[in-house]
């Protein structure tokens, strides 16, 4: 199974905060800008969020990322927005080097549309969070087929095998309590596993 980057299929994404509300210089946009000399860097206080939304739905195999030293996500949860569940936790080395994370076997095989990068905790004393750079490394769905063939569905929730079918689901908007919202798009989003 190829494993490219998926940021050029990536619709939407918003974060928890930035630092001094400052945009232009520390915002989200230098997440995916292929650039060193940017970085995304959040306010104090955990925990801090990114949530990315692709314009098709995809394997995800494993995500890249780059911290600044010392301002580390040390427990990281990936979670399915869609299905609102944690896919695996994760946790980062609090050093300048990109890392890779590869996700369990069995999570490479779902097919996701939105997907949220929870900073549970930082190796930073107040919470912050700085990203130099972050890529979603797998398949956009429908182009890992083989020889054309329609893949069989699991349902996500139910679990028997099925042709292919689309579950509805919802982001969760709840307020986090510290002024901070999850996801705010309330529009339905399909949610399938290939078995």
């Amino acid at each position: 199974m190829a494993s490219d980057s998926l940021v050029k299929h990536i619709s939407n994404y918003r974060v928890s905060s930035v630092l001094n509300r400052d945009v232009t210089l520390l915002g989200k946009q230098n997440l995916f800008d292929g650039s060193v000399e940017t970085c995304w860097n959040s306010e104090q206080g955990t925990p801090q969020h990114i949530l990315v939304e692709f314009a098709q739905p995809v394997y995800l195999r494993e995500l890249h990322v780059q911290f600044q030293g010392g301002f580390a996500g040390s427990k990281t949860r990936l979670i399915d927005v869609d299905c609102k569940r944690d896919i695996c936790p994760l946790f980062f080395e609090d050093n300048n080097a990109l890392q890779t994370a590869k996700l369990p076997a069995a999570e490479q095989n779902v097919v996701r549309r939105r997907i949220k990068l929870q900073f549970v905790s930082s190796t930073d004393f107040y919470g912050r969070i700085i990203v130099y750079s972050l890529d979603f490394r797998g398949s956009v769905a429908g182009e890992d087929t083989a020889n054309g063939e329609t893949a069989r569905l699991k349902l996500a929730e139910g679990g028997e095998t099925a042709e292919p079918h689309v579950t509805e689901g919802t982001a969760d908007s709840q307020p986090t309590g510290d002024g901070k919202h999850d996801a705010d798009d309330d529009s339905p989003a399909p949610v399938i596993v290939i078995i």
